[in-house]
């Protein structure tokens, strides 16, 4: 069990719904980023969504782009984002890290050493949004036998003839992507979302996490109420980009946090 279940497990057992916060390593450098990761806990966050920097991030909007540029102009690199997850473990064993990104990285190191690096690092489970399922044997059935949750991501336009691949190999949980398109892009609608969260759960017992278009404590709690959590990503990342101090950034986590909790 890795603890990405054991996490669900027990928030199943409470009777809670998840809060899942993405935040670039290394944005705005990485000190900052760091503090800001370690403290992610404390603000009622159980799943760390940590985004590995690349160059060309095609599914990310305008906000996660601009952290990423800020990260990859600090000197962030793949090896960094780890020795990041490795600091944070030094005072946090249970808290799952999700490393959120794109193959290119990962396929430059080699799989192999990616994968004993990776969970020696202390990351729990992989999002790799340029990896269709088609491609499962690059690295999807490689991090399950290494014991890593590989989760995979399901959108608007997965429809009944192609969830059920999407769904093979994924563990964790699903990711649903409330809307079409890039990341921040528009506002996700919890009418819209509850009937596909509930076709997806009625394929699968893994737990279905929305995001995208997710902004506010209340739409974070009206998310959360239609689906087993919620996801906030550029919302966050633009406070940081703002330049505000690590306490408010955390406040503004703790709100939303509090939201999906009470979803």
């Amino acid at each position: 069990m890795t603890r990405i279940d054991a996490k669900f497990a027990a928030l199943k057992e409470q009777g809670k719904k998840a809060f899942v916060a993405y935040i670039m390593a290394g944005d705005p450098d990485f000190e900052t980023s760091l503090e800001i990761v370690k403290g992610l806990p404390g603000a009622g966050v159980d799943v760390i969504e940590l985004g590995l920097p690349f160059t060309d991030p095609m599914a990310d909007g305008p906000t996660i782009q601009a952290a990423g540029q800020r990260a990859l102009d600090g000197g962030m690199t793949l090896q960094r984002t780890l020795d990041l997850a490795r600091a944070f473990r030094e005072t946090d064993d249970t808290t799952p890290i999700v490393l959120m990104g794109y193959y290119n990285p990962i396929y430059s190191r080699g799989v192999d050493k990616f994968l004993v690096d990776a969970k020696e690092a202390g990351i729990d489970g992989l999002i790799v949004v340029d990896l269709p399922p088609e491609e499962d044997d690059e690295l999807c059935l490689p991090a399950q036998a290494a014991g890593l949750n590989f989760i995979r991501l399901a959108t608007p336009t997965t429809d009944d003839k192609r969830l059920p691949r999407v769904l093979q190999n994924t563990s964790g949980f699903v990711y649903y992507v409330s809307i079409t398109g890039i990341t921040g892009a528009a506002e996700a609608q919890a009418t819209n979302v509850g009937p596909e969260v509930a076709r997806i759960k009625s394929a699968t017992d893994l737990p279905v996490i929305v995001g995208f278009g997710i902004n506010t404590p209340e739409k974070s709690q009206a998310i959360a109420s239609v689906a087993d959590g919620a996801v906030v990503g550029s919302a966050i990342v633009s406070q940081i980009a703002a330049g505000k101090p690590t306490a408010e950034v955390l406040d503004f986590v703790r709100s939303l946090a509090d939201g999906a909790h009470s979803g």
